[in-house]
């Protein structure tokens, strides 16, 4: 399992986790597609805007492998923000290549890539 140095393992003042320590004994959690609602909790929010704004600092728009980033965080983006890298795609692979859809995240997270509410519908944006 690779483990992606200087990224954040949490968000910074919660118990939001971005990072795991070890590999599970078992074997990888599966990342899944997990649906996001209007009306989530502002820190659950904001927990996904930091993962995105760190996953975007560390990888940009190169293909990342999975590694140690944490399958529960990851699957709240999986699908639309975060897609497979690679096909055939293992969702259960810490080896696995994911890479960020920009124009997706961009709309979801105007803030993380310095754009204003204005210039990204919000009220069009059918994941929250």
């Amino acid at each position: 399992m690779e483990k992606h140095r200087g990224f954040p393992g949490r968000l910074p003042g919660t118990d939001f986790q971005f990072t795991i320590r070890r590999a599970a004994k078992d074997g990888p959690t599966k990342i899944i597609r997990r649906e996001r609602f209007r009306d989530r909790r502002p820190p659950d929010r904001r927990a996904d805007e930091g993962f995105m704004a760190a996953l975007w600092a560390q990888f940009g728009e190169e293909p990342f492998v999975r590694g140690n980033l944490d399958a529960a965080r990851l699957s709240w983006l999986f699908g639309r923000e975060v897609v497979p890298a690679e096909d055939p795609f293992d969702p259960q692979d810490y080896d696995a290549l994911l890479r960020i859809d920009v124009a997706q995240a961009r709309h979801a997270f105007p803030d993380v890539f310095g754009e204003t509410g204005s210039e990204a519908d919000e009220d069009d944006d059918e994941d929250w």
